[in-house]
C-alpha cells in the first residue's frame, strides 16, 4: 500500500494541458483571420477599446460569426492573449538556455520570472484588458495552466522540499499582471527590483530542498 504523502499533501498530476479541440481547417483559417485583426485593432486603439462589433467589421464578417467564435468579449480577449502566450511557451518550453531545456531545473526556475516580466510588460494592456472583466477566469485559461505544469515541474527537479502544487501557485501569483502593473506603476518601482524580488523568492523556495 501507498503511503500518503508527507503533512497531508496531495500529489497532482503535472500532465500537460490538453490542446483544444482541433478545428476544422475553414473553421481554423476563419479564426486565425479574427485573431489577426483583433491584434491589429488592439495594437492600434488599445485592448481596452476592443470590441466584438470592431473586430468583425475589420475581419469583414459578421458580428454574430465572432459571438460563435469566441462566446463573448472577454473570450475574445483570452483567446487573443493565448496567441501572443503562446510565443512565450515556445521560448520555456523548446527555447535556448537557460530559459528553455538545456540548463539545471533552478537556472530555468530562475530566467522564467525575468521572462514573464518582460513578456507581460510588452503587452501590458492585452494581459489587464483580458482578466479585469473577471479576475477569478484567469485561473482557468489554458496558458496559466501550462506555466503551472512547467514551474512545479521544475521545482519538483530542483529538488525542493515545498508542496509543490502551491510553491508554483506561489510563484504565479508573483506574476500576476495587475499585481506588476501596481508596482511598475503606482509604486514606481523599477522593473530590475521586481526582477530581483523573483530571484530571491525563487532562491528561498530551492535553499531547503538543498
Amino acid at each position: 500500500m501507498t503511503s500518503p504523502p508527507p503533512h497531508g499533501r496531495t500529489e497532482l498530476s503535472l500532465t500537460p494541458v490538453e490542446a483544444p479541440p482541433q478545428l476544422r481547417a475553414d473553421a481554423a483559417r476563419n479564426r486565425a483571420r479574427l485573431l489577426e485583426a483583433a491584434a491589429r485593432l488592439a495594437a492600434e486603439q488599445g485592448a481596452a477599446n476592443l470590441t466584438m462589433e470592431a473586430v468583425a467589421c475589420a475581419a469583414q464578417v459578421g458580428k454574430g460569426t465572432v459571438f460563435r467564435r469566441f462566446g463573448d468579449r472577454p473570450g475574445l480577449l483570452l483567446a487573443l492573449l493565448d496567441h501572443q502566450e503562446q510565443r512565450f511557451q515556445e521560448a520555456f518550453m523548446s527555447g535556448p538556455a537557460p530559459l528553455g531545456p538545456g540548463a539545471p531545473a533552478g537556472e530555468r526556475l530562475h530566467a522564467f520570472g525575468p521572462a514573464a516580466l518582460r513578456h507581460e510588460d510588452a503587452h501590458r494592456d492585452l494581459y489587464l484588458a483580458a482578466v479585469q472583466p473577471d479576475p477569478a477566469r484567469r485561473h482557468t485559461v489554458p496558458a496559466r495552466l501550462v506555466r503551472h505544469t512547467h514551474l512545479a515541474v521544475l521545482l519538483r527537479e530542483a529538488g525542493t522540499d515545498a508542496d509543490v502544487e502551491l510553491a508554483a501557485q506561489t510563484l504565479l501569483g508573483y506574476l500576476d499582471t495587475g499585481l506588476v502593473h501596481h508596482l511598475l506603476t503606482v509604486r514606481g518601482l523599477p522593473l530590475a527590483r521586481v526582477e530581483a524580488g523573483w530571484h530571491d523568492l525563487v532562491s528561498r523556495m530551492l535553499v531547503r530542498g538543498h
